[in-house]
């Protein structure tokens, strides 16, 4: 077992005082030079192996010294907007994101100013974090009654979150790092960012719950992506979902041009930014080989207010001062 330094400092303290306690013991003593000579030999010779000894245990204490290798960042983009769940759905996620190591959180409300909701929360979370906003035009947005998949989402704030990070990294164009689209209300295992660590240009994995079907996936063969396991429009240029996929920050600040379509068709806004990036041969496919779920298209169900409502009328609501 390694001793402790503190110890080692100890022992080797007083073996050095027992030795200079003997030497001060003999002096003035008469003996026999001969025996005294062989005497003071095999005690020095015993020290000098206490010695020795001690000094191996010290270096035995002594912390190995590893070549530091930082973690390339990751740059998570994601958009969100003001809604009753809003706060729970961005504490789950950034209490996941606390998990992953040099992570840096771009998170951007679909506002036309910062509120006071996202930013509490924000400076609690415990991230390294940047706050933008930009407003959706109101041609662009979803209305009342609409389906969820009429026109796309998100497209203004993920692209405000690119021209960000291309700004605040200008001039860095060989730091390695990554980005990646993380929708606030998607449930993503830890293990997904070390997996999409390491990417090189586009890397991609399999989504689950997502296209009405229990998971889609890139297929591989021989080490390659060849096709899309997808029940809808599998023709799609890149027929993946947003969660899919991540770009290395070299690819993104060489390419200043790419952007997400806000006026795409349905189910190619994904395509939009990836066809100038990269072609399907250089896809990387990661959870080994793109069978491994690590990340889930959930989404919380919008709380029904009947009784809410019922109490407002009366004038017995619950508190609007008390924030959800």
């Amino acid at each position: 077992m390694r001793l402790k330094l503190k110890t080692v400092f100890v022992l080797y303290f007083m073996v050095s005082l027992l030795g200079l306690i003997y030497a001060l013991m003999q002096l003035g003593q008469r003996c026999d030079c001969t025996d005294h000579d062989m005497s003071r030999d095999r005690v020095i010779s015993r020290l000098r192996g206490e010695l020795h000894s001690v000094r191996e245990q010290m270096k035995k204490t002594e912390p190995t010294k590893l070549p530091k290798s930082p973690l390339p960042t990751i740059y998570v983009i994601t958009p969100t907007y003001a809604r009753l769940v809003q706060k729970a759905e961005l504490t789950r996620i950034s209490q996941t994101f606390l998990h992953v190591p040099q992570l840096h959180w771009i998170l951007v409300e679909d506002s036309p100013n910062k509120t006071a909701l996202v930013s509490e929360l924000l400076a609690r979370s415990g991230l390294t974090y940047t706050h933008l906003h930009v407003l959706t035009p109101h041609d662009r947005k979803l209305q009342e009654g609409d389906p969820s998949w009429l026109k796309p989402r998100g497209a203004e704030q993920r692209n405000e979150g690119l021209r960000w990070l291309r700004e605040s990294t200008r001039g860095r164009q060989r730091e390695q790092g990554v980005v990646y689209f993380a929708d606030d209300d998607n449930t993503y295992s830890v293990q997904l960012f070390e997996e999409m660590r390491g990417t090189q240009m586009v890397s991609v994995w399999p989504v689950g719950l997502v296209g009405g079907m229990r998971y889609e996936r890139p297929v591989v063969e021989g080490g390659r992506v060849v096709r899309f396991h997808t029940g809808w429009r599998p023709g799609r240029p890149f027929p993946i979902d947003m969660a899919g996929f991540a770009v290395s920050l070299r690819l993104v600040l060489a390419n200043p041009e790419s952007r997400f379509d806000g006026n795409a068709p349905m189910g190619f806004l994904e395509s939009s930014f990836l066809q100038g990036l990269v072609t399907m041969e250089e896809l990387e496919p990661r959870a080994e080989m793109c069978t491994k779920v690590l990340v889930w298209h959930t989404r919380t169900e919008k709380p029904k207010m009947k009784r809410e409502e019922a109490l407002q009328k009366q004038g017995l609501g619950s508190d609007p001062g008390v924030e959800v």
